[in-house]
């Protein structure tokens, strides 16, 4: 009875672990790779955590050119110290005791004006004092309300450039993070048809493995009866050995490929994983000019080139403002009131006015600030010339891919017809050889064109859409159904919508 719970349990078991297996093997096509690439892998993380600091940073942009309120307090502050008095009835100076306690709170509003680089602010505080020593007072003072203004006269406004280099930088980040995700797509690609390649040749593998079997077999009986040489039927042994001998070689680059595969779309290391091929691609012609127009318009290095160039002009203009005279004006107007009570320090307050006006005017510096500012003129026409070197880089890599692509396309299609040529001549030589109307040399020729036609289909595929994705990733532009990555991309319901 023991017994028979032991191989019932066992059976279980066995049976569980052969579902394990069975759930581990996963049937991918090439769209459902590249969707798992986007969502699971590592370099989808990592290019989505990258978007998102850089939508943070311009959010925070955003949140700086709204008013801000701030509270300022200071609870309690105690001082002792000995300070020095003068003593009337002595006529001299003497040194004294003093203690006093303090604190203190106030609001502010402030607002940044972005045309002229300047700030208004309004305010309000309340201060309270206590001495103690030889003469003891409280003291309340008041700023109900004060209105105040800013500005650098002639100075940099930072404003005014952020205004033009924020809003491009984000525009550089969301695109940058379709243009990773295109090449996450293409990198998928990649390991999808390498798996692909490497099923391909295990497959075949074991076709030539049966084939030289059973192809030995039949000529070790045409041997016996003299229909072929001794010299034919080693050859077909040296096959069959060879065969066996590709078809462990084959199982260990299948490994290799699936075990890549699933590392990179970031799943279990053991899973199984079965390839099905693309079939053949629609019929997309892609025009060259049209696709140097949105790479213009949409790939991040234009983007990031412009940013450059705003940069460096905004570093120009800023060592130009400074190497001058600089001026600042401030200028306020509110009430003050001091008071024994609280409630009298808030009663009929006086006016409080401020206008201050600095001017900072170099007289002498040595040629700093004129060093400063030809160092920032050199460093812009740097910036121009790289930034062109990159787009014409750019530019060149599209007309390439798309003349490649446009090429590729027709390439599939005729490794197709040269693929069902290879095994219908195949099939028909092996047929012949096996009645003894085909020699061996025809039927080695056949085979192996039959599999050089395999791998040229499978490779065909591969370049195809290697070109198609990154054809993409130059363009953001969906060719096949005509519409801009960037236009329909919502980061928060998914890659596009």
């Amino acid at each position: 009875m023991i017994r028979n719970k032991f191989i019932d349990i066992s059976i279980i078991l066995l049976l569980l672990s052969v579902s394990i297996q069975a759930q581990q093997v996963v049937r991918l096509d090439l769209q459902r790779t590249i969707e798992i690439a986007n969502d699971s892998s590592l370099s989808a993380f990592r290019y989505q955590n990258l978007y998102l600091t850089g939508y943070w940073e311009y959010r925070t942009y955003k949140a700086a050119r709204l008013p801000s309120l701030t509270l300022n307090l200071t609870p309690a502050e105690y001082y002792r110290y000995i300070t020095t008095r003068y003593d009337s009835n002595n006529n001299l100076d003497v040194y004294r005791e003093q203690q006093m306690f303090s604190a203190g709170g106030g609001l502010s509003i402030q607002q940044n004006f972005d045309l002229t680089g300047g700030t208004f602010y309004i305010n309000s505080n309340l201060d309270y004092m206590r001495n103690f020593g030889d003469t003891k007072y409280t003291q309340y003072s008041s700023v109900p309300l004060r209105i105040g203004y800013t500005q650098n006269l002639l100075g940099y406004n930072s404003f005014k450039w952020d205004r033009k280099i924020e809003p491009l930088k984000y525009e550089k980040v969301k695109k940058q993070f379709i243009y990773n995700t295109e090449d996450v797509a293409s990198e998928a690609v990649t390991y999808f048809f390498e798996l692909a390649m490497a099923q391909a040749e295990y497959k075949l593998a074991r076709e030539n493995v049966l084939t030289a079997d059973t192809l030995y077999t039949i000529s070790e009986n045409r041997f016996k009866i003299a229909s072929i040489s001794q010299a034919d039927l080693l050859t077909l042994k040296l096959d069959k050995v060879n065969a066996h001998n590709s078809l462990d070689n084959a199982r260990i680059g299948l490994k290799r490929a699936m075990f890549s595969l699933a590392s990179y779309l970031n799943m279990p290391k053991d899973t199984q994983i079965e390839i099905i091929l693309p079939g053949r691609p629609d019929n997309v012609e892609i025009n060259v000019e049209q696709a140097l127009s949105l790479a213009r318009q949409n790939n991040p290095t234009f983007l990031e080139q412009r940013q450059n160039i705003l940069e460096a002009q905004q570093n120009v203009n800023k060592t130009k403002v400074e190497s001058r005279l600089s001026a600042s004006l401030n200028a306020s107007i509110g009430f003050n009131q001091v008071a024994e009570k609280i409630n009298l320090a808030y009663k009929r307050p006086l006016q409080q006015n401020l206008v201050s006006i600095s001017v900072s005017i170099p007289l002498i510096d040595w040629g700093i600030r004129k060093g400063k500012y030809n160092m920032a003129k050199n460093n812009l026409n740097v910036v121009s010339i790289a930034a062109q070197q990159e787009e014409q880089k750019v530019e060149e890599d599209v007309v390439m891919t798309v003349n490649d692509f446009n090429i590729q396309q027709r390439l599939v299609n005729s490794a197709e017809e040269a693929l069902d040529l290879a095994e219908t001549a195949y099939d028909q030589t092996r047929q012949k050889f096996i009645i003894g109307k085909a020699d061996m040399n025809s039927l080695t020729l056949s085979h192996n064109r039959q599999q050089e036609a395999q791998k040229n289909y499978i490779s065909a595929l591969q370049n195809y859409w290697t070109n198609y994705y990154k054809i993409r990733k130059l363009t953001l532009y969906d060719f096949s159904k005509g519409f801009s990555l960037s236009d329909e991309f919502d980061f928060n319901i998914g890659l596009y919508k």
